[in-house]
């Protein structure tokens, strides 16, 4: 790091010529980058620019040693002992799809998930019940107030294959008790998966002392780059998948008559691999180490604690997820009463410079069962500080000023209001007052642009 405060090492949230403040709170789609993660990312591509594993010049070599310290990196923050359990791939959703096409299902094999799971963990079940006969076991979570693991026993007690659950979840960043669940899990001879993209950003998961058998985590979510993700999983359970691809680098040999597999986890990573991105995600995993756990957890709920107090007595605004701002650390999510989701987000780019997440962020079952077109989520990470905190405050208390209430959450509004509350020496945007205006469209319309198009799905 170049300096104590973390945030001076990202260049996104650099101040800009000419422009106001940056307020990122998106993490929980995509982490920003630090400099030292593009910097190894760049060095692979000015300094050794080989294929590891192929060649046996210079280059090559050292690619090859970069990418195995990477997934030394990941076991050690991940807690697995051995390496071999760390599987390069895209992103989370490839794992877990690895995990559930990897399986032997037989027809009548029962999954476990909940109710609220994100379309990675709900789609994928879904189309095996439809091709393989499995059967879906679907556990509610509550509201508010903690998971009791307990819940999982009519469902296990049936037979069950394979547990795949959210760590922590996107939708309200509340977390489940991994160990617990894992623990009654085996008791029943049932297999873990847990998605940990909201989870492992914010510490190191321990996962061999937990006794969870397959872990996905996406790099992006992390301070790593795009297009890398690792399941790591149990040595031996990963012996058991069927991979996804076959291809170079899946074989110790072959002939025209057939093929020998390399053991894991190389069986899994075919083909040309992401050098550079998991070579950035390993420095990735480097920074989050340096920085410690207590900072990487600290930050964030300090900052939701702070939003969550400010905005406790908005009778518009309507909070989802537990109450306590501890049982969410990251996440602070909402809709408001007489205002599209969509416009609300552009009204808080627009003309406050706060960056958030509207939609239904990937858990359309959810939305769908609450009546709601879609929430407002603000997450928080180890960069933010308390000005974004501040900015997304004033943002949303000038909007309720601006658009009166009408309707439900997630339902157009009027367009006439109060004169907005201003900050002193904040330049307004034209397209905040165009964004409070957008609200008057007819419910069912959405905003501008890839989140109109897919009605804020992702």
């Amino acid at each position: 790091m170049t300096a104590p405060d973390p945030r001076a090492d990202f260049p996104a949230l650099a101040p800009r010529a000419d422009a106001p403040p940056l307020h990122y709170l998106d993490s929980a789609c995509m982490s920003l980058v630090p400099s030292p993660v593009l910097r190894a990312m760049e060095e692979y591509y000015r300094e050794f620019p080989g294929c590891a594993g192929r060649s046996l010049h210079r280059f090559a070599e050292e690619v090859g040693r970069r990418y195995e310290a990477a997934r030394a990196g990941f076991a050690r923050y991940l807690g697995r002992p051995d390496p071999a359990g760390i599987v390069f791939l895209r992103n989370a959703t490839e794992a877990i799809n690895l995990v559930a096409q990897g399986l032997p299902w037989r027809r009548g094999d029962r999954v476990v998930i909940s109710d609220r799971e994100h379309n990675s963990n709900l789609v994928v079940w879904q189309r095996l019940a439809a091709e393989r006969g499995i059967r879906i076991e679907i556990v509610p979570v509550p509201d508010d107030g903690p998971f009791d693991p307990a819940a999982l026993e009519p469902a296990l007690a049936k037979g069950v294959r394979l547990v795949s659950l959210f760590h922590t979840s996107n939708l309200d960043g509340r977390t489940l008790p991994a160990r617990e669940i894992a623990e009654r899990a085996h008791d029943h001879g049932a297999l873990v998966l847990f998605d940990g993209c909201q989870a492992a950003p914010h510490e190191p998961v321990p996962l061999d002392r937990w006794g969870i058998d397959f872990y996905a985590v996406s790099a992006h979510k992390m301070l790593g780059p795009t297009g890398t993700g690792v399941l790591a999983a149990d040595p031996v359970q990963l012996g058991g998948l069927r991979p996804l691809l076959l291809g170079g680098e899946t074989v110790e040999r072959t002939t025209l008559d057939g093929y020998v597999l390399r053991p894991p986890p190389h069986r899994f990573e075919a083909g040309l691999q992401n050098y550079a991105g998991v070579i950035g995600s390993g420095a990735a995993i480097d920074y989050l180490e340096r920085l410690g756990p207590d900072v990487l957890r600290a930050r964030p709920l300090a900052l939701n604690r702070a939003v969550s107090r400010a905005l406790a007595d908005e009778p518009r605004l309507r909070r989802l997820g537990p109450s306590d701002p501890a049982d969410r650390p990251s996440i602070f999510a909402f809709a408001l009463d007489g205002v599209d989701c969509h416009d609300a987000a552009l009204f808080l780019d627009e003309g406050h410079g706060v960056m958030v997440r509207s939609g239904m962020n990937c858990v359309h079952s959810w939305y769908d069962r609450h009546g709601l077109s879609g929430s407002v989520r603000a997450s928080f990470y180890l960069y933010n500080d308390a000005t974004d905190a501040a900015a997304l405050v004033e943002g949303v208390r000038e909007l309720l000023t601006r658009v009166p209430a009408r309707g439900t959450s997630g339902t157009s509004g009027a367009t006439t209001g109060s004169p907005p509350r201003r900050a002193s020496g904040r330049r307004r945007s034209a397209g905040s007052r165009a964004a409070a205006a957008r609200s008057a469209r007819p419910r069912g319309r959405a905003g501008r642009g890839r989140a109109a198009s897919a009605g804020g799905s992702g």
